[in-house]
């Protein structure tokens, strides 16, 4: 029983951490494309911001699948085959 609480306990400290994780990097995207934009702006015509907001943005949107538990390619049903794989495994 001990056991079981522990391991909910690191799965739910896994979990804080990611939504951390997403949460400072949503803050420091706010922070700083507004800034570069800002430089863009001033410095020259082309829009060069562009290419790290969208580049940061697509690291958002999979910080935010992470910390939200999806995952289309190793889901939870992947994730339980994996392992049942394992630890039916005697070389594991």
């Amino acid at each position: 029983m001990e056991n079981l609480k522990e391991h909910q306990y690191l799965k739910a400290k896994e979990k804080v951490e990611k939504i951390k994780s997403f949460y400072s990097s949503l803050l420091a995207y706010c922070i700083v494309i507004p800034v570069l934009a800002y430089i863009n702006y001033r410095t020259t015509s082309f829009p060069w911001v562009f290419f790290p907001a969208v580049g940061w943005g697509i690291g958002l949107v999979f910080l935010w699948m992470c910390a939200r538990g999806y995952n289309p390619l190793f889901g939870k049903e992947w994730e339980e085959r994996k392992i049942q794989e394992l630890m039916n495994d005697q070389k594991f």
